[in-house]
């Protein structure tokens, strides 16, 4: 099974963006609105690290760009987000469905303090984040 888009395949729009590395990946987008975020993925096998949860660099990419959606949802901003800076807590193996939501904290000029939490099918937190992005202009 190939995961790379075909010439018939639509590319994903990403509340306005395309982003293929998401596309690949098969991220949901489900919305982004006054400064608050939602995706989801389903974790599959080969997102898996060696003890058959999510490997945290796909849990570190969800929640990155569920901060910098959230960030770009308070303007009419169609160009991307640039992450500054990035802190994740694992908290618990991430496995089956995940989703994360993503939320502005506080917005200046040129920066947004933003943070996001992935939830397992059960609701639970299985990994938070806060960041810093700066809106491309």
């Amino acid at each position: 099974m190939s995961l790379s888009m075909t010439p018939n395949q639509s590319a994903i729009s990403y509340f306005g963006l395309n982003i293929p590395f998401l596309s690949h990946l098969g991220v949901v987008p489900e919305y982004a609105q006054d400064g608050k975020s939602r995706i989801s993925l389903e974790i599959k096998p080969e997102f898996e690290n060696s003890f058959q949860i999510a490997h945290g660099g796909i849990l570190m990419t969800l929640l990155d760009f569920a901060m910098g959606a959230a960030a770009r949802s308070t303007t009419n901003q169609i160009l991307g987000a640039m992450t500054v800076d990035m802190n994740v807590s694992f908290l618990r193996p991430s496995i089956g469905k995940i989703a994360v939501e993503g939320s502005v904290l506080k917005s200046g000029k040129t920066i947004y303090y933003c943070e996001a939490v992935a939830l397992n099918e059960a609701g639970e937190i299985t990994a938070k984040s806060s960041g810093t992005f700066m809106l491309r202009r």
